[in-house]
């Protein structure tokens, strides 16, 4: 029995649910390409799981079929246009960022994403967290980041499944991505499975983050 849960909120951003059931949330930020994202989907759809999709202007712009069919499914969310580091941009032009990528990704979906954000990177300052909160957003951050992103050199699929399950807790978020690393390996497609058994044999259930609100 766990007592004592990390803290979901940290510095005003979210990183776990507030929860104490037996839940996780599987996220997948789409930024650059596609190229694992089709079997991210079609594992979701097998498995009747479901996730939270932070996806980019430039994914949806991309595309347009795959972002409507992720639409009809699930909860968006606003992962900028460009996937730019906010804290190198005026505030102005970070500004920008996040109302173009909502504006794109609301045609693109069909789905509001307001009010779910994550920075490209986790970069972030208060400059830029106070732009975000103004424009009616919440920050959502992650419990464990797979780093399927580093590709086959630092990571695999093993090593994927096991950093999800050691930072196992309820309300736990986790962190994939729906494009290939450089070297063109898809480690959080193929290391999805896995990690939808092995979090369901600890008895978890999988959930979105709807529902979160704005602070």
């Amino acid at each position: 029995m766990i007592h004592a849960l990390p803290p979901a909120i940290v510095a005003g951003e979210l990183v776990r649910l507030q929860t104490r059931q037996h839940v996780v949330a599987l996220t997948f930020d789409g930024g650059g390409n596609a190229d694992g994202a089709k079997r991210v989907l079609a594992v979701l759809r097998r498995e009747h799981v479901t996730g939270t999709f932070f996806l980019t202007g430039h994914f949806v712009q991309t595309y347009p079929l795959l972002s409507r069919a992720i639409g009809r499914r699930y909860p968006v969310a606003n992962h900028t246009v460009d996937h730019l580091d906010l804290r190198r941009l005026s505030t102005t032009a970070a500004t920008r960022e996040v109302t173009q990528a909502e504006t794109m990704i609301r045609r693109a979906t069909g789905r509001d994403p307001r009010p779910l954000f994550r920075f490209p990177y986790g970069a972030r300052d208060a400059r830029t967290l106070g732009i975000v909160r103004r424009l009616g957003y919440a920050s959502v951050r992650w419990t464990a980041d797979t780093w399927g992103w580093m590709g086959l050199t630092l990571q695999t699929v093993a090593g994927a499944e096991r950093r999800v399950l050691a930072n196992l807790v309820p309300g736990e978020i986790v962190l994939m991505h729906l494009g290939a690393a450089r070297d063109r390996s898809t480690i959080d497609a193929h290391a999805l499975p896995g990690v939808i058994r092995a979090v369901r044999a600890r008895g978890y259930r999988f959930v979105t983050l709807r529902g979160i609100r704005a602070p």
